[in-house]
């Protein structure tokens, strides 16, 4: 049988049994237990192909199954698997058959090819065994039987479907039938419902776009920043906020000793919230050759002043997975007039300088001097800095890139490339479309705001950001605000607190996997834990907001695929291939092992097979590779949980059912009618009716009886009754005779 097909009226047989045996009050709660069962497989029915992935767009044009050839499951290679089967199987058939049949087994074949094949192959759980021919309709089956049941056998091993063929069309059928009608070839192809808005990215009805996770890491103390080196190996470098950088393997798998640990140097406490520590890590884009890195944290410097520190180090020369520690340069310090707003973005653009974002010293409203330290162009606080780390210049720690704005200008620093900052956390460098290199080098930054309102800023040289003047798109201080000369960059968009309280900073999406996403810039906010995203209308020259939701269990009921994350947002991240990640905490402390990081998938379309293969370039390792241990359930896990749960309710609601009906069952045969203790009347004569109840094995007894004195029978009647009335509960009836002691005989 295959799976998941019982026997006609098997399932409505087996209900009317368990029917049977539950009282009127269980069948409402059964019901709502068959119906979430039901609706648990249901949810399977999603776009997916045989392999468990998604479908996908092929690349190039299908001869075969050309049905599918704009989107379904089938790249070349595939479809011309499928053609060779369909003419190893015609070669068997006749001119009429041929004409007559060729249709049906071409259909039947190029299912594999459908966007639904895992549904109509019972292929949603990898667990569990295929199906031999796809899922069909009962007119379309009836009508494949009877014009071709001898082909049958040369479709299918299945013996139980062969056997089938010769009997009479509904066996069959039945064999082949899929529960939902809407599902089965060629109903799917006629739903709208379905086929609307296949291969797009699936939103709900408020629009939410429906993504899906896979978990990365966990385990980690509020990681901050999750890297790669550009160097071909897709290793992963994740920071913890208490200085610690741990390597991840292109496998998954951690080096158990860390690839960095400045713990003893990086200023942070257990404090929930607290904003010191490691913030930021950066590789140089010539890597790979000069093996240098750079790093961003919060120390005590001299007189336990609290500074920031940019610092080059390099890695070891023993081992690539370790970094020197004797290798730092110090680059810059900044002295932090408040424990908070301590940037801490690093990057290089594509001019190779190195990035730097910092706060702006911290309390609220940016209250140092006149304007604050964000408008103050003299202060390296509340700014975006470049310098150029492969030149050194007068004070031979960096150099200052020539065109930056502001070199020439009397009282400003000449690393300043754009101000009016408040404290941006998480920036990121577009890749660009990698067709058309559309939007490549453009900054995207995510600005925490103070009271009202929350920003995402495209960074441009020289550009002043409004703070403290502005605060999103309007105005926070108003003498300031009104100046004409603060000449401000607006962000791209902005949002108000009952959305979130702090933003965090994204990545434009550029990957290979998930090509719906590409263009759309990924960001969240670290309070509320929304993840949403822009997508940018190049007519308008605006940025579209959507939201972004995590949990469907229609849409994400794929192998892998996970519905939950932590709330807090602490940063984002891409992997050398493009791929999107972002790392989270439920428990937003320093010292606390409660961070996860997540990878975004897109459930609805994947990249044809093949396209994103990458081969890592080798890397030697010293140090032992942890291997990953997801802690989080998958979908799938999570519906299995439930189908079970749900299934031991209904079986141990049937059990006390049953144990009832019987108990019930057997009071009612042996129920006699009582009286209360003490009035119990007894009749003054024995009753003929009672003689003839007592059991004949007493007979010789009774004949004894019988000759005594009606009088002395009485009396001891009485006695004997009374006695039993005492012992027994007041329980008299015809048996009474099996209570009487055999001294009365």
């Amino acid at each position: 049988m295959l799976r998941g097909i019982a026997p006609r009226g098997g399932p409505r047989s087996s209900a009317s049994r368990l029917g049977s045996q539950l009282p009127k009050s269980c069948y409402v709660s059964c019901f709502c237990l068959l119906l979430f069962l039901n609706q648990a497989a249901f949810l399977q029915g999603h776009p997916q192909c045989l392999d468990y992935g998604p479908p996908f767009k092929p690349p190039v044009h299908l001869e075969f199954c050309s049905d599918y050839e704009t989107f379904g499951c089938c790249d070349q290679n595939k479809d011309r698997r499928i053609a060779a089967r369909y003419w190893d199987i015609v070669e068997y058939l006749d001119l009429q058959g041929h004409e007559l049949c060729g249709g049906y087994i071409k259909d039947i074949l190029c299912q594999e090819c459908s966007p639904y094949a895992a549904h109509l192959y019972d292929a949603e759980n990898p667990q569990t065994p295929l199906r031999n021919l796809p899922g069909l309709c009962s007119d379309y089956c009836s009508a494949f039987h009877s014009n071709c049941h001898s082909a049958i056998s040369l479709l299918t091993n299945d013996h139980r479907i062969r056997a089938s063929q010769e009997k009479n069309g509904a066996h069959f059928c039945h064999l082949l039938n899929l529960p939902d009608q809407d599902y089965c070839f060629p109903n799917v192809l006629r739903n709208d419902n379905l086929n609307r808005n296949l291969g797009g990215v699936v939103k709900n009805r408020k629009g939410c776009l429906q993504l899906c996770l896979t978990e990365v890491a966990n385990g980690l103390r509020n990681p901050v920043s999750m890297v790669h080196a550009g160097d071909g190996t897709h290793r992963l470098f994740v920071a913890e906020q208490i200085g610690v950088v741990w390597v991840y393997m292109p496998d998954g798998s951690r080096l158990e000793e860390p690839f960095l640990d400045l713990k003893s140097l990086v200023l942070t406490t257990p404090w929930i919230g607290d904003e010191r520590g490691f913030l930021g890590l950066a590789f140089h884009p010539r890597f790979r050759r000069n093996r240098k890195f750079y790093i961003y944290y919060s120390c005590l410097g001299k007189k336990k002043a609290e500074k920031i520190r940019i610092s080059e180090m390099k890695v070891s020369q023993a081992d690539i997975n370790k970094a020197d520690i004797n290798s730092e340069r110090v680059i810059l310090e900044l002295e932090e007039p408040a424990s908070n707003h301590n940037g801490g973005q690093l990057l290089f653009g594509l001019d190779d300088y190195l990035y730097i974002f910092t706060g702006d010293g911290g309390e609220a409203g940016d209250p140092f001097g006149k304007f604050g330290n964000a408008q103050n162009k003299s202060s390296l606080l509340g700014k975006v800095l470049r310098i150029d780390v492969n030149q050194r210049g007068p004070d031979k720690r960096y150099g200052i890139p020539p065109d930056n704005p502001f070199v020439s200008e009397l009282g400003a620093h000449p690393a300043v490339y754009a101000y009016g900052v408040r404290n941006m956390w998480r920036c990121a460098v577009d890749r660009g479309d990698p067709t058309t290199q559309k939007g490549r080098g453009r900054i995207f930054c995510g600005d925490v705001g103070q009271n009202r309102f929350e920003e995402v800023d495209l960074i441009v040289k020289g550009g002043n950001y409004g703070w403290r003047a502005k605060e999103g798109f309007e105005c926070y201080d108003i003498k300031l605000c009104h100046n004409a000369s603060l000449d401000d960059i607006l962000p791209i968009y902005a949002y108000g607190h009952l959305v979130g309280k702090s933003v965090t900073g994204g990545y434009v999406y550029r990957g290979c996997e998930s090509p719906n996403l590409s263009g759309l810039y990924i960001f969240g906010d670290f309070m509320s834990g929304r993840l949403m995203a822009l997508q940018e209308d190049e007519r308008t020259n605006t940025w579209k907001k959507q939201d972004i939701c995590i949990g469907s269990t229609k849409t994400c009921a794929f192998p892998g695929l996970i519905s939950t994350y932590s709330k807090f947002i602490i940063s984002f991240a891409e992997d050398e291939a493009g791929e999107l990640y972002f790392l989270a905490t439920s428990y937003p402390s320093a010292y606390a092992p409660h961070g996860s990081i997540y990878k975004f998938v897109d459930p609805s379309r994947r990249a044809p097979p093949g396209k994103c293969k990458y081969k890592p370039v080798p890397v030697k390792t010293k140090s032992k590779q942890i291997p990953f241990r997801p802690l989080a359930k998958t979908v799938q896990e999570l519906l299995k949980e439930q189908s079970k749960k749900a299934a031991r309710k209904l079986s141990k609601a049937a059990s006390a059912s049953s144990t009832r009906s019987r108990s019930s069952s057997q009071k009612a045969s042996s129920k006699k009618p009582a009286s209360p203790k003490g009035t119990q009347k007894l009749p003054a004569k024995p009753r003929p009716r009672s003689r003839q109840k007592t059991p004949r094995a007493f007979g010789k007894r009774q004949a004894k009886a019988r000759r005594l004195s009606t009088r002395s029978q009485e009396k001891r009647i009485r006695a004997v009754r009374t006695r039993s009335t005492k012992t027994k509960g007041g329980q008299h009836g015809g048996r009474v005779g099996r209570s009487l002691p055999s001294a009365f005989f």
